[in-house]
């Protein structure tokens, strides 16, 4: 009622990428879902879980948080557990699906793996689980038609996110959650006090988001995504996505030329995974020069560095000139 300015582009920029992720209807506003913007995948995961939660229990005639359980593959991020910690459920019942480098840490998590996904969507349906797939980096690639069938299969599951803030060009906060029904989000995360009430939502007839997220009000998020989109071009964003695939490969090609170092898996988006036993110095040197930056991670007993493209001024000269600074700081060793 304050702003419908800020609540209508959010319903608009939400079914544009749904349409442009080739989603079925029933994820789209026009379609009986809907989207929203919510601030972090970990505050989207969280009101998953929640409407998750809420649902499951009513289906099951039973109020014990204690009966249910959280499953996810142990490559997730760990967003996932602290907000199954948050909506209740006991530590113990948060389950961590074992994956192996010989699966590809990249093909075992939830939002890559095609035939995994398609499979447990239908387990799934039938047992009443509900499916969220998190594809909070590597979504936004997924626009592209060449790469749209990594996703293969979402089309069965419930929810679906993608942080438009980590290789969408817009700006934090930023992740786009798509749901299928509604209704989920608004009967687990409602709250109508006498001095929130309104004709307008009383009415049916428009979104009031704050029944659709954690807090009560919310920045004009769906002004910075529109600028995104309407300013690149569906055509010129997903150019960019392959651009930075391919500088993704150049790099892994330079990395591979060097045996100290050991590529754990191909790169299929933009990210480039190294594996070395002294990646954690290394990694270290390479953050301290301020030339560039690294990420890193660690499986088991291996040191991950990470390698991203991700930024509309990245060119391939750059690319190289960053293969050149691990050559230089892999030689101290």
């Amino acid at each position: 009622m304050s702003s419908p300015a800020a609540t209508e582009p959010e319903s608009i920029v939400m079914d544009w990428l749904g349409n442009m992720l080739k989603f079925p209807k029933s994820f789209l506003f026009s379609g009986g879902g809907g989207g929203k913007l919510q601030g972090t995948t970990c505050e989207a995961i969280l009101c998953i879980l929640t409407a998750a939660r809420d649902k499951i229990l009513h289906k099951i005639g039973c109020d014990r948080v204690s009966k249910l359980v959280v499953y996810g593959s142990d490559q997730t991020h760990c967003a996932l557990e602290k907000a199954a910690q948050i909506a209740g459920f006991q530590p113990e019942n948060f389950r961590a699906v074992l994956t192996f480098k010989s699966d590809s840490l990249v093909g075992t998590t939830l939002f890559t793996v095609v035939n995994f996904l398609t499979g447990l969507c239908k387990v799934a349906a039938e047992y009443g689980i509900w499916v969220h797939v998190d594809a909070a980096y590597a979504g936004s690639a997924c626009i592209c038609p060449k790469f749209r069938h990594f996703i293969d299969g979402v089309e069965d599951a419930d929810s679906f996110s993608f942080n438009a803030h980590k290789w969408f060009f817009t700006t934090l906060d930023c992740c786009c959650l798509l749901v299928k029904n509604k209704n989920t989000l608004g009967h687990a995360l409602s709250t109508n006090p006498d001095y929130l009430k309104n004709k307008a939502t009383e009415s049916k007839q428009v979104v009031d988001y704050k029944n659709r997220q954690i807090a009560l009000s919310r920045g004009f998020r769906s002004l910075k995504l529109w600028l995104v989109l309407r300013s690149y071009g569906v055509a010129n964003l997903r150019n960019f996505f392959s651009l930075h695939m391919r500088m993704a490969k150049v790099f892994e090609r330079l990395i591979s030329l060097d045996a100290r170092f050991e590529v754990v898996v191909p790169s299929y988006f933009a990210t480039v995974c190294d594996n070395n036993e002294i990646n954690k110095q290394l990694l270290e040197m390479i953050n301290a020069s301020e030339e560039i930056y690294m990420t890193h991670a660690v499986i088991g007993s291996i040191y991950l560095i990470h390698f991203a493209v991700g930024a509309t001024l990245t060119e391939e000269t750059h690319v190289k000139a960053q293969g050149g600074y691990i050559y230089r700081f892999g030689d101290v060793f």
